[in-house]
């Protein structure tokens, strides 16, 4: 296996501050419309320690690191909690706190391709903008994918009439297993790969 703990720590540190910047965005865009289950349950923060999950969190990227042999990792965090009848729109109010995590990833990635341009270029300083740029670009793609649990899902039930919308929430138990299946069929790399080569061609530009 052609990996070392120094690429784990750092990989596995990164993949934290992308999803932090995730569901910090998610949590302040839900306050910002009227709900404060994020800010009392302590989710209004860019503190990793706030957002980690045990097993999407750890032990996933964990598992994904071993099997790639260093060339793959990715995880979940936990979920920020929002009480959507505490939103002023609630089917308005979803979609943009559906919409704001994988928007905040594709921003963040655009400033840090534009932040990388004044740097001077050395081994480590280009593994963690890249990496740093590659994760929270495959995140917000990714995240767009209408499987509940998914942003996407969340998006698209708040634009679904709400016959269609409320047959659709029926998935959500099962939207995990369906995730899971797709990732075993490489169906996810087919989808979504090109996406996200598109867009990191244009900001993983060479010095």
């Amino acid at each position: 296996m052609n990996f070392n703990i120094l690429d784990l720590v750092i990989s596995f540190g990164l993949l934290l501050v992308a999803m932090s910047v995730h569901e910090f965005a998610h949590g302040w865009v839900a306050y910002m419309l009227g709900d404060q289950t994020a800010k009392y349950s302590g989710r209004l923060t860019l503190n990793p320690l706030a957002h980690i999950d045990p097993i999407g969190t750890v032990a996933l990227p964990l598992i994904l690191f071993i099997t790639t042999a260093g060339h793959f990792v990715f995880g979940a965090a936990k979920p920020v909690p929002v009480d959507y009848s505490s939103l002023k729109n609630p089917r308005r109010d979803i979609v943009w706190i559906g919409l704001s995590g994988p928007a905040a990833n594709l921003i963040f990635a655009v400033l840090l391709s534009l932040i990388w341009r004044f740097f001077a270029s050395s081994f480590w300083l280009n593994f963690i903008f890249e990496y740093l740029i590659s994760i929270n670009v495959l995140l917000g793609i990714f995240n767009l994918v209408p499987i509940p649990p998914l942003d996407g899902s969340r998006i698209l039930m708040g634009m679904l009439p709400d016959r269609l919308a409320y047959g659709y929430a029926r998935l959500e138990p099962y939207g995990f297993i369906i995730v899971i299946g797709l990732f075993a069929l490489g169906l996810f790399s087919v989808i979504i790969g090109p996406i996200v080569n598109l867009v990191l061609r244009y900001l993983l530009i060479p010095f």
